[in-house]
This record gives structure tokens, sequence and C-alpha cells, in this order.
């Protein structure tokens, strides 16, 4: 199972969207992935430990380095393929390049 943390600025819409939107898609891709959704003031270094691949709505300075790979997801809101593909594709990467699938 691959764990992606995903966060937005409250926690409740965009990043939901982002969530079900990235499970849906690598599921198709044939990937078992599970996205928590959070807001971006409660990330803690230890919080991240427990995943694979940070997806915020945007660049996010937490104030610590992030030892994950993190993919910006925001243009996935936006729902048109040819903005949101390359955030899939770029997902698809990572767990590639860090031997997830």
């Amino acid at each position: 199972m691959i764990k992606i943390l995903a966060a937005c600025g409250a926690g409740v819409n965009s990043s939901h969207q982002i969530k079900e939107a990235i499970e849906a898609q690598m599921a198709e891709r044939g990937y078992s992935v599970h996205c928590d959704a959070v807001m971006v003031k409660d990330i803690t270094e230890e919080m991240v430990s427990k995943y694979d691949i940070f997806t915020p709505i945007a660049k996010t300075d937490l104030g610590f380095d992030m030892p994950i790979p993190t993919v910006e997801a925001g243009p996935i809101l936006y729902r048109i393929p040819a903005m949101s593909e390359p955030v899939f594709v770029k997902l698809e990467q990572v767990i590639k390049d860090k031997g997830l699938n």
C-alpha cells in the first residue's frame, strides 16, 4: 500500500478532492494507494514519516526539510485533464522511482 499525504489550508475541501482524485486515478493505473487529507498547519515531521509521498495544494514551507518526495497537486482541482494529467504522471514516476509498485 502506497501512503500519500494530501494537504491544503483548511484540510476540508481541496485536500479531500485531491485525495479522492489521486486514489481513483492511481487505482486505474494499477496502484494500491491510500491518501489522507490534512491541514497544512497540522503537519509534523513525525506525521510525514508515516507516508511515502506528500501532495500539497501548492508549494508549502513547513519549517523543516521534507524527507519524502513532494508532488504539488493543485492542478487536480481544475479537473481539466491537460492540467491534472501531469500531476498523475509525476506521482506515477515517483512511485516507480521509489520502487513502491
